[in-house]
């Protein structure tokens, strides 16, 4: 009897879930492969719960604007924790005009282990620069007491795949003297090529 309990109520937690994944009505959200000279990283792209984030990196995407670019950053925060950065370095060539700010608070997502998120400097400066979470790094949310800007960066995906050449890259070595202010020290050397980046098939 306990254990035909126990079997129903797991059944019933279980059931949201199971329905989200059967659900023929639920968007499929798009992939992103990025071909990287360290190894291929797949992200999962939040276009409905970031529309404005996601659209703007799908459309670097899209225009090839990341192909060539490279993962430049890497600072740890912690043992085999704290984050990667790349993108397109404000390279005039490839940039686009900066984007409104989708904060955490708004889009309900967090900067858990594997979270990409925008990089920026004030809100609404974004452009094609981008991080990953090696670890939980909830600082970077808006609106925790503990944040390191109140307005926290946008998410907008998650790695679903190549996780373990994320930390790779966490781990590769940096210049001691390249990086202005805090980034002093977190320049990778050398630094990572993106050689391609494309949406992959549904």
């Amino acid at each position: 009897m306990i254990r035909r309990t126990l079997l129903a109520l797991a059944a019933l937690l279980l059931w949201p879930a199971l329905a989200a994944a059967q659900d023929p009505a639920a968007p499929a959200l798009p992939r992103v492969a990025l071909e990287t000279s360290a190894g291929r990283i797949t992200i999962e792209v939040e276009a409905v719960k970031a529309p404005v984030t996601a659209a703007n990196f799908l459309k670097y995407v899209d225009e090839r604007r990341l192909d060539g670019a490279t993962f430049y950053r890497a600072m740890q925060s912690g043992p085999g924790t704290g984050l990667v950065q790349g993108g397109v370095n404000n390279d005039p060539e490839r940039v686009l005009p900066p984007i409104a700010h989708e904060p955490t608070t708004q889009t309900g997502l967090s900067h858990i282990d594997g979270a990409v998120s925008m990089a920026r400097y004030a809100p609404g400066t974004a452009t094609g620069d981008f991080f990953v979470s090696v670890g939980p790094t909830l600082s970077y949310d808006a609106g925790r007491s503990f944040s390191v800007d109140p307005d926290g960066f946008a998410v907008f995906g998650r790695v679903v795949g190549g996780m373990e050449i994320v930390r790779a890259i966490l781990a590769s070595p940096t210049s001691p003297t390249e990086g202005e202010g805090f980034m002093r020290g977190q320049m990778l050397e050398p630094k990572i090529v993106i050689l391609q980046a494309w949406r992959e098939a549904p």
